[in-house]
């Protein structure tokens, strides 16, 4: 009896996770993307699959939106186009969505998925307070977004994820982000952990704490849209989320008290809300055919001409 009523509980904590990150259609969306039958982008045993189907990725996410919130161009489109303030969870099942569609959905769906994104961003235009213009396709603000995903997301799998990658796997997991880039658009991404780490180090100069990042920083860890039961949670994921960060970050991201409480317990507070998402959420379908080599189940190649 006592297992029933654990099981229940599981259930329920993990259809209303998933609900969240993924939508009101989440099952029957998780079922397309992993159950279809058909080529992937990736094999079953590519590094991008490992990281990206780890609760880790709730802290990685997190800290990236942090970390990408420094950049004043990014940040100012995003207030101004993404509907971030206004539909936040919605932003959040639409990127969770690209990243399941890219990194476990068929060839098919992983396609459309990037046009959908350059369409969207062919659109995106404006100008931002001190006056300069700027375009969500632009090489420059695609490939920071992109160097800030990657690196937290294989931050917060090194700390955060059942085990750490060795050095080639993580290589291999920058290869793979990279391979997903370029269809977006972004010229020349690292394929290297190294060669990451000194991507990130060029563009240190263009970041700073403006009112956009201090709102989003404000927005995410002081004030974010959940019921009071889960506040505390989160606020554990957040402050592993911040400690995540690299140092110089650290210091420019303006952080609510309770947040700089939390620092100190950061790391074992983050195991103990990522060891419970993982507990609650509930396994992928898997595709009732596995696609051959011959039909893509390797890395993928790069976009013709590119």
């Amino acid at each position: 009896m006592r297992t029933v009523r654990i099981d229940r509980v599981r259930a329920k904590a993990g259809d209303a996770l998933l609900r969240r990150v993924a939508g009101p259609e989440a099952h029957r969306k998780r079922a397309r993307i992993h159950g279809t039958p058909g080529p992937r982008w990736f094999a079953p045993d590519r590094p991008v699959r490992v990281v990206h189907g780890d609760a880790s990725m709730y802290v990685g996410g997190l800290a990236a939106l942090l970390l990408q919130s420094l950049h004043p161009v990014a940040m100012a489109a995003v207030w101004a186009h993404s509907g971030f303030r206004g539909d936040p969870w919605g932003r959040l099942q639409r990127t969770s969505t690209f990243l399941a569609e890219t990194t476990f959905g068929t060839a098919g769906d992983a396609e459309r998925a990037v046009r959908r994104v350059r369409a969207v961003h062919a659109r995106v235009t404006g100008t931002t307070t001190d006056g300069t213009a700027y375009r969500a396709s632009d090489p420059a603000l695609l490939s920071w977004v992109h160097l800030a995903e990657t690196c937290c997301f294989l931050r917060a799998y090194q700390c955060y994820g059942k085990g750490p990658l060795p050095a080639a796997r993580r290589d291999g997991y920058v290869a793979d982000m990279a391979s997903v880039a370029r269809r977006l658009g972004v010229p020349d991404p690292p394929v290297t952990e190294a060669a990451l780490g000194e991507a990130l180090e060029r563009r240190r100069g263009e970041l700073r704490t403006t009112d956009e990042a201090a709102g989003t920083a404000r927005y995410l860890l002081a004030a974010p849209p959940l019921p009071w039961p889960a506040r505390l949670p989160y606020a554990l994921l957040a402050a592993a989320a911040v400690d995540l960060l690299p140092p110089w970050a650290r210091r420019l991201v303006v952080l609510p008290v309770h947040i700089r409480l939390l620092l100190p317990v950061a790391r074992p507070g983050g195991r103990l809300v990522v060891a419970a998402i993982r507990w609650a959420t509930p396994a992928p379908p898997v595709a009732t055919r596995r696609p051959t080599a011959a039909e893509g189940g390797r890395r993928p190649a790069d976009p013709p001409g590119r």
